[in-house]
């Protein structure tokens, strides 16, 4: 009777789509690399040794975790090179040395690491370094100070930066067509709108990244920017102002799709991305802070648990008759 095999079990027939973390986080870096060539060939050398330097640290920051934790060896995975990278885009050419160390340091190991590494982390690590940042040492993140010492042959002061201080008026220095074509200051990856839409539609055509939270990001940031224009087109400027300028675009398509902190399921993607967009302009046109869009992400980033619980109804639930 105790030999007796009373529930026989077997796994079900998996496939495999041929995926993997390395071909994913090769991808990224590839996607995102015209965006980071336009910026090295606005800004220089100096935002080459930027991109280069963070790179280099997510990766050694990840080897010491793994050391130090007893894990077998992730880099070689891809994955702090994808997060040096795209820390790396959002900051300026100018950034000191220190500030690369320490902000790779906190979206590795702080932001990655301590949570298990890898598919655990609750907030997306780039972006909470570059809110450490900005909260800690404005100087850093202030792209006008930054770029103060560089010659443009466009009009060069930070467009965000002269919509908050200034009002929509000034908005008309900076023709659509021109911040599309990345002709204005930001992060070294981040201010080509072309480049940035490229990236992203190549990462949604090879599946990387689905539809739901880029497109329903960019329609939150639309719609909200429009009705604040319509209210007082004076103060608030329009929405493809909003759209092209700041980190919008790369958070649509590089931040917000992160997979450990966003949700899996249709309608939570959905709220995730609607909400992340109206939070962004809200923060913009009525907080404290020039750009929003990261304070928005790292707020759907603590809210996507709950979101997430949102899901269709399981397969074969329902009600049972004798």
């Amino acid at each position: 009777m105790l030999n007796q095999k009373l529930l026989v079990s077997s796994h079900a027939p998996f496939y495999h789509n041929g995926t993997s973390i390395r071909g994913k986080s090769y991808n990224i870096i590839l996607a995102a690399v015209p965006a980071v060539i336009m910026g090295i060939s606005k800004f220089g050398a100096p935002a080459l040794a930027v991109v280069a330097f963070s790179m280099a640290w997510a990766m050694i920051w990840e080897l010491a975790m793994n050391k130090a934790m007893k894990r077998p060896i992730s880099i070689g995975d891809g994955n702090a090179a994808v997060i040096g990278l795209i820390f790396a885009m959002m900051m300026p050419a100018t950034t000191p040395w220190w500030a690369v160390v320490t902000g790779t340091f906190i979206a590795v190991v702080i932001g990655k690491q301590i949570f298990g590494g890898i598919g655990c982390n609750p907030l997306n690590p780039a972006v909470l370094a570059i809110a450490i940042l900005m909260i800690s040492w404005k100087g850093v993140m202030n792209f006008d100070q930054a770029l103060i010492n560089y010659e443009f042959d466009f009009y060069a002061p930070y467009p965000l930066e002269q919509l908050k201080n200034f009002g929509a008026f000034q908005t008309g220095a900076y023709p659509i067509h021109d911040l599309f074509r990345g002709m204005q200051t930001g992060g070294i990856g981040s201010s080509s709108g072309f480049w940035l839409i490229l990236g992203g539609l190549y990462l949604l055509f090879r599946g990387h990244i689905r539809w739901e939270i880029p497109v329903s990001f960019l329609f939150g940031v639309f719609i909200t920017a429009l009705i604040f224009n319509l209210a007082d087109p004076e103060k608030y400027a329009d929405p493809y102002f909003h759209i092209l300028t700041g980190y919008t675009l790369i958070g649509a398509f590089f931040l917000l799709t992160e997979e450990s902190s966003s949700p899996v399921n249709f309608i939570p993607m959905i709220l995730f991305g609607l909400i992340a967009g109206i939070m962004t302009v809200l923060i913009r046109n009525i907080g404290a802070y020039i750009d929003g869009t990261v304070l928005a992400i790292l707020l759907l980033n603590t809210a996507n648990p709950l979101l997430d619980k949102i899901k269709p109804k399981a397969l074969g639930k329902g009600d049972y008759y004798a």
